[in-house]
């Protein structure tokens, strides 16, 4: 029997039954509903198997992309663990460039300007001084890549360097003095800082990193561990989030080896749906497996959606514009207007890692400012076997150094070609600039006659992004009276 719920109250009863009352359609269930899912069937209510099996599918699933797009972010984080381990053990283990960062390395958005160094601090067995050299500009990021401070330029330091004290979850003893003392939710983090040229060049500040960078126990402060600098320049090695099923593994890993409060109850609560417990393992039977396998591949695209064709208009920012911002309302913490933008983290921990005030808060003259473009000026992806210009007005609002730098879509690492660093900047040697002070650049499988320095390749059957970077940005960036041009295809 089928039907409304007065429907089957009537064909079953002669009388109607003394206490009934009008039910309203609204709060009943009809016994076939087509959905998205197919037809759910009930009797007066009740689901039947195979409607029971389809729900619990779904449920699953639905939760299995929800639980990709938050724990973006922790998986992120993860990789770039495993990518620090590969060169040696966490807390003694610096990856530094000498001098710089190439495509061969699997960075996302990395620069090919400044010099880099990769810890991985864990203050599982202690609390943990770090000793910060002068003139750089980082941060520490926690397990979950949430901000815990800034080092350098942008810290409590300002750029003179200085002593950090690290302290674990829960650290309750005596805190001694004589140091920049900062928490963090989690044992695992990333410490991340760039050096900067000096008259051109990038050897003073490799040597500053060397001379200067020491991490070690608190315990150790008299007789602190030898430091392992690990030159990653020109080296093959990835610290790039999976985007197949073991993205989940990895999730749970961290899970397990981080405090259980390490994360708000409702995304304990959302992993904990599709079996990622600190306290049992991550063992998905096959249906589930099958499930994840399905959830990470919508996860990613979703992901890949966000950050490459957005809806969110706010995040672009200038009107009619293809630039896009990291960070909508320039909030480093996602929550311009005080509500959480869930789309804004998924989609800037897809195609970025770090999360830093520095980078994103109105500093004039300090810390760092991007944006970033895959679409043409007629709204076509940029397609890597046809040829472009971008136009840089005068006077282009960097006080430091700016740089346009072509990153590859997949991997979101720089566009690997037969250039070394697929870039171009005010440090680059023989840039061509105009009689004003502007400067065009060309993107394109070969270089116009006569424009190679200002030439950066791409490759036929690629797409291709780029990031414009202001180091030191200074007001005309800020109030956009300063608007780079977009970028246009060429015959």
């Amino acid at each position: 029997m089928s039907g409304t719920y007065s429907e089957r109250l009537s064909g079953l009863t002669k009388a109607k039954p003394k206490m009934a009352t009008d039910i309203p359609a609204s709060i009943t269930t009809p016994d076939s509903v087509e959905t998205r899912l197919g037809t759910l069937k009930f009797f007066d209510g009740f689901p039947d198997d195979a409607t029971v099996q389809m729900v619990y599918d779904n449920l699953d699933f639905q939760r299995a992309v929800q639980a990709f797009l938050t724990a973006l972010p922790a998986a992120s984080l993860h990789a770039i663990r495993t990518g620090v381990r590969t060169f040696g053990p966490d807390n003694q283990t610096v990856l530094i460039t000498e001098p710089l960062l190439d495509s061969r390395s699997l960075v996302i958005v990395a620069n090919t300007e400044t010099v880099y160094n990769f810890a991985w601090l864990s203050t599982t067995d202690s609390p943990l001084v770090i000793e910060v050299p002068s003139d750089v500009l980082g941060f520490i990021n926690d397990f979950w890549g949430r901000y815990v401070t800034d080092v350098g330029r942008a810290g409590p330091d300002q750029g003179k360097g200085g002593k950090f004290l690290l302290l674990p979850p829960g650290y309750a003893d005596a805190v001694p003095e004589g140091y920049f003392v900062v928490r963090s939710l989690t044992y695992g983090n990333l410490m991340f800082f760039r050096g900067f040229a000096v008259g051109g060049h990038l050897a003073e500040a490799v040597e500053n990193s060397i001379g200067h960078f020491r991490i070690y126990p608190l315990a150790q402060v008299v007789n602190p561990p030898v430091m392992s600098f690990v030159n990653i320049s020109g080296e093959y090695f990835n610290t790039i989030l999976a985007n197949d099923a073991s993205f989940f593994e990895h999730v749970a890993q961290v899970v397990r080896d981080e405090p259980l409060d390490a994360v708000d109850p409702v995304t304990r609560g959302l992993l904990a749906a599709i079996g990622i417990r600190k306290d049992r393992p991550f063992a998905p039977d096959a249906r589930m497996r099958r499930l994840l396998v399905e959830a990470a591949a919508v996860g990613n695209a979703t992901a890949r959606t966000l950050l490459f064709n957005t809806r969110d208009q706010d995040v672009y920012y200038y009107p009619d514009s293809a630039w896009k911002m990291p960070f909508i309302g320039n909030d480093p913490f996602f929550s311009p207007g005080g509500v959480y933008n869930l789309d804004a983290q998924a989609r800037y921990f897809y195609g970025s890692w770090g999360i830093s005030p520095a980078m994103a808060w109105k500093k004039v003259g300090i810390g760092s400012q991007y944006t970033y473009a895959e679409h043409d000026a007629d709204g076509q992806y940029l397609d890597g076997a046809k040829a472009y210009r971008l136009h840089l007005p005068p006077n282009i609002p960097a006080k430091d150094f700016w740089s346009v730098i072509v990153y590859d879509p997949q991997a979101r690492t720089m566009l690997q070609t037969d250039q070394q660093f697929p870039s171009a900047g005010s440090q680059s040697e023989n840039l061509i600039r105009n009689a004003d002070g502007s400067v065009d650049l060309h993107f394109g499988p070969e270089p116009p006659a006569g424009k190679e320095a200002n030439w950066i390749q791409t490759l036929p059957g690629k797409g291709w992004f780029v990031m414009l970077r202001l180091y030191g940005p200074v007001q005309p960036w800020f109030d956009q009276t300063w608007r780079p041009g977009e970028i246009e295809m060429v015959d």
